[in-house]
């Protein structure tokens, strides 16, 4: 299986990237700079983050030292710091702490830093309680405090020993009461009457912040905040203007990982420009606010690509080799890497492996690299090139192949499995369609819609398609499915369903979700051949069943019989079920019959329950059920 976790081994050459956005970094001409890495969940994101990072951190081999000296790079999970009261403040109070513990720095230069960040430790306390009045008691004035209307730093210092408050905590909690709401704003009535002091607490921290990057020698800080996208609203836009109101110092640069769909969604929220009452024209002003708030805070957007077809036959080709040879996996990815430095286009597949390992022994995961490589085309679509997606969907392939070998399901084909699972990923919606129709159809598990599906897909007959079925099995990335190899018409889908079972809703038919060993007896059953084959059978293999197996096995009789009531052995099965006395038979024939058209019956079966019911009494209630309607059945049985 293969974990969900960012890495620095480069399985889609994104290096590219990571390098692209380094000498963007480099340029100190383009500093300060915040750059914004956009993609979907799961589109490669904090991989590229984390490569450059590693950038940074690199070491000489020899001596153990930086190969970067002058680079100081700080890695934020915004995620991780979800739970704190203040979004800026805990993004300020990570770099500042790094900063201060930096392990390039000199023990000098360290004592140094370390009493210059003072100011900076005292106005983050500050703006924590700030923010406490700002979420709790007086909105308005905190606003003007972080606008520049108020600075509460110095001078209230000692406003607040005479309030009896010594540690911040405890201002925090005088903050919330009534008696912190009449303070903060005897502050702001006393500074608005001292014009002499500075008044813009955000311009006093990034003097003061520029003057501690400059007492570490370092001549440029990189910021890494990563999984913006998973923080809520409020702590996306409160990050985002930490960066652009305190941090946005000289010899900066930020870069942020996201998707823009969720950011932009926080920046409607904040200025509630997503109203669906709005005329067309007024959404079109309001998406402009979106843009232009978003360039102001990010000034270079880097859009990661999805990948291509042969990028994720490639990534699932690596994916396998790491797991199947963990020692020789470092030899592979180098040759994958020498692969894309003169052909990005090409496969990297099963054939460039035998080429750099000739000696590898790779056959069983080959056959799985030949599956997955014939359906990467359905693969890309289904999951729309995304790594997490092409991920997981490897590991549940691995997990169901699993299944089977313990389920000893010895003639389940692994391409057919595959396939099914991509539609599975690419409309759940038609995988469960598919499901019903296997289910229900005439011939258990082989459902006669997929031939004339696969046979107008062939011949591109979408207009068919759309009519009989659906719009969305006529899409292209459907009828491509449809016409890849293998085909499904003739191939009996109840196992490969009864392996996906976890993704089919409650509300479907369970009729295929049944144990190889019931499947099987209810195959010799309903291909008896003569009446004492039949009774052996049932006295041998059905009475013994316990409640659970024995409901599965009449529940596929059940459907069979309502399906097709003319069907004249699937009524003699259960009349010598009620026959031998097993147990809900008479019962769920009752009901059967309550249902169907009773003349569907053949006529004969008569005689067959008049013999029944010497040897259980029960069959008398069918009887007499039976006899109320007009038909032939009920005539022969009233004689």
């Amino acid at each position: 299986m293969w974990s969900d976790n960012e890495t620095t081994e480069d399985y889609l050459g994104f290096k590219v990237h990571a390098d692209l956005l380094l000498k963007v970094i480099n340029d100190e001409s383009l500093l300060p700079i915040t750059i914004g890495v956009f993609g979907d969940w799961g589109s490669g994101k904090s991989s590229i983050l984390q490569m450059i990072k590693q950038k940074f951190e690199e070491k000489d081999e020899i001596s153990g030292e930086y190969l970067d000296k002058d680079t100081l790079c700080i890695y934020f999970n915004g995620w991780t710091f979800e739970g704190y009261d203040d979004a800026k403040a805990a993004l300020l109070n990570a770099i500042l702490k790094e900063i201060e513990e930096n392990t390039k720095l000199t023990s000098e230069i360290q004592k140094i830093v370390v009493d210059k960040a003072k100011k900076l430790w005292e106005s983050i306390d500050w703006m924590r309680g700030a923010g406490m009045i700002m979420k709790n008691i007086a909105l308005s004035a905190v606003t003007a405090y972080f606008t520049g209307g108020l600075s509460l730093i110095p001078f209230a210092t000692q406003k607040i020993k005479e309030w009896g408050v010594d540690t911040p905590e405890k201002l925090i909690d005088k903050l919330k009461s009534e008696e912190g709401s009449e303070f903060f704003k005897s502050l702001q009535k006393e500074e608005n009457t001292k014009p002499n002091r500075s008044n813009n607490v955000v311009s006093d921290f990034r003097r003061n912040f520029e003057d501690l990057l400059t007492t570490t020698g370092f001549k440029k800080l990189v910021v890494i905040i990563d999984d913006l996208d998973r923080c809520t609203p409020d702590r996306i836009i409160e990050n985002l203007e930490a960066v652009k109101l305190f941090l946005n110092v000289p010899k900066t640069a930020y870069i942020i990982g996201a998707d823009p769909r969720i950011v932009r969604h926080a920046i409607e929220l904040k200025y509630k420009t997503d109203s669906i009452s709005l005329s067309t024209d007024d959404k079109i002003k309001n998406d402009r606010i979106v843009s232009d708030y978003l360039e102001k805070l990010i000034q270079i957007p880097y859009n990661l690509p999805k990948l291509s077809d042969n990028e994720v036959e490639t990534y699932l080709t690596l994916l396998l080799c790491k797991k199947s040879f963990p020692d020789n996996f470092p030899h592979i990815l180098n040759a994958y890497q020498k692969h894309i430095e003169y052909d990005r286009h090409s496969v990297f597949g099963f054939g460039n492996i035998q080429e750099a390992l000739p000696n590898l022994e790779i056959s069983e995961m080959g056959r799985n690299i030949s599956i997955l490589a014939s359906s990467s085309k359905i693969i890309t679509n289904g999951l729309k090139g995304n790594p997490r997606q092409i991920k997981r969907f490897l590991n549940t392939y691995i997990l169901r192949e699993r299944l089977i070998a313990t389920a000893n399901f010895k003639h389940i084909k692994m391409d057919i499995l595959a396939k099914i699972m991509v539609l599975e990923y690419a409309n759940i919606d038609l995988f469960r369609e598919l499901y019903e129709w296997q289910a229900k159809g005439e011939k258990l598990g082989e459902p006669k819609q997929i031939i004339e599906l696969e046979n107008w897909a062939l011949e591109m007959q979408t207009e068919q398609i759309k009519d009989k079925y659906s719009i969305n099995w006529s899409q292209v990335g459907i009828l491509n499915w449809l016409n890849a190899e293998p085909k499904l018409s003739g191939v009996d889908l109840r196992d490969y369903f009864w392996v996906s079972r976890d993704q089919l809703s409650d509300s479907v038919s369970a009729s295929s979700m049944i144990s190889k060993t019931i499947r099987d007896l209810h195959n010799a059953i309903i291909s008896f051949s003569a009446d004492k084959n039949l009774t052996n059978l049932v006295k041998e293999k059905v009475v013994p069943l316990n409640e659970a197996d024995l409901k599965t096995l009449l529940g596929l009789f059940e459907n069979e019989v309502l399906k097709n009531p003319s069907d004249e052995k699937m009524n003699l099965i259960f009349i010598e079920l009620m026959k031998q006395k097993v147990l809900f038979t008479a019962d769920l024939y009752l009901k059967i019959i309550r249902k169907i058209d009773q003349k569907l019956l053949p006529g004969h079966l008569s005689s067959k329950l008049k013999i029944a019911k010497k040897e259980n009494s029960e069959i008398n209630k069918i009887i007499d059920e039976l006899i109320k309607a007009d038909t032939k059945i009920a005539k022969s049985l009233k004689n």
